[in-house]
């Protein structure tokens, strides 16, 4: 199973909410698409289950053209960061609903309902209503109603943007667990990095509506094709020194290193991170911020370096990479 987007656009009035966007997400893949609020994240989620109309381009799923099927004939499981749960009906009734319209026995129901819940870990909590569960617990209920459906392809908006970090961090492996180990094509909305490089195989990073660079996290962050992407991925934020001849270098915080004989700084304040600190550093290029162990102990004046080849260079009126 793939889902394969060619060319796709949405214009609302004069504005183009999504324009030009390709993507291919196979079978069993995670793609995370990040980006700037406004960039159109979720309106491409809408424009994938039907919710909203394209404008231009083509959405195949399984190499079938489903760009002008109706949402409700598509086989696609959303996940909303608002869970979508009616507050005055139980766990279970919101879960029996879907089944109900697309006619499903009562046994049938029943049963995929108790297995969904031991699966979600939620058995003791079948007759309860929404507004008694914990955030966590809204979380898998909204992921049990989109499991149940077996749909070919899960899109999952925020899906954990309503919990706080902790929770967040934990059900990361609950959300690889119950959805990813599926073997179908998962495309995941999130402002967190973080829960990105953690859950999915490959980052898109949307600007303005567009795809501006689609990597894997490891390649994401240490070949940026532009400096808007290496800007934007990576916290904490890449260090860009003043432009020179039209090149803009940048250098990672982790890359930055004592050096007796290097760019005299003067410490302006630091960030305890728990296994590291993070510095905040004055000196003739400007703020510069440096990573470095938490042990540390740092005077007010200190001298700092970094390898030539741990640099990027962008070209300072495009912004584009630069070999």
């Amino acid at each position: 199973m793939t889902l394969q987007i060619k060319d796709l656009g949405r214009c609302i009035g004069q504005q183009w909410i999504v324009r030009h966007l390709n993507l291919l997400v196979n079978d069993g893949e995670c793609v995370a698409l990040v980006g700037p609020s406004g960039c159109g994240k979720s309106s491409t989620l809408r424009l994938i289950a039907g919710l909203d109309l394209v404008t231009d381009g083509d959405i195949f799923l399984n190499n079938i053209n489903i760009t002008h099927v109706n949402a409700r004939q598509r086989a696609i499981g959303m996940v909303f960061q608002s869970y979508a749960l009616l507050p005055h009906l139980s766990v279970t009734a919101n879960l029996e609903l879907g089944l109900r319209v697309r006619g499903v026995r009562v046994s049938d129901r029943r049963n995929r309902i108790r297995n969904m819940l031991d699966l979600v870990q939620l058995s003791d909590r079948a007759h309860v209503l929404p507004a008694q569960l914990s955030g966590g617990q809204r979380q898998r209920v909204a992921l049990a109603r989109a499991l149940l459906r077996d749909p070919d392809v899960y899109l999952l908006d925020e899906p954990m943007s309503n919990l706080d970090a902790q929770l967040r961090e934990e059900l990361r492996p609950e959300l690889r667990r119950l959805v990813l180990n599926r073997h179908k094509p998962v495309i995941h909305v999130t402002h967190d990095q973080h829960e990105a490089m953690a859950v999915a195989d490959r980052i898109a990073v949307l600007n303005g509506g567009q795809i501006e660079q689609i990597a894997t996290p490891e390649d994401l962050y240490h070949h940026p094709e532009t400096l808007f992407i290496a800007q934007f991925i990576g916290r904490p934020q890449i260090n860009c020194l003043p432009e020179e001849q039209g090149v803009i270098r940048a250098v990672r915080p982790e890359s930055l290193y004592f050096d007796p004989r290097g760019l005299h700084c003067k410490l302006i304040t630091r960030e305890w991170l728990g296994s590291s600190q993070l510095l905040y550093l004055e000196s003739s290029l400007g703020l510069l911020r440096m990573s470095c162990s938490a042990n540390s102990e740092i005077p007010e004046s200190v001298a700092i370096g970094w390898n030539v080849l741990d640099e990027h260079r962008f070209a300072a009126e495009s912004g584009q990479k630069l070999s």
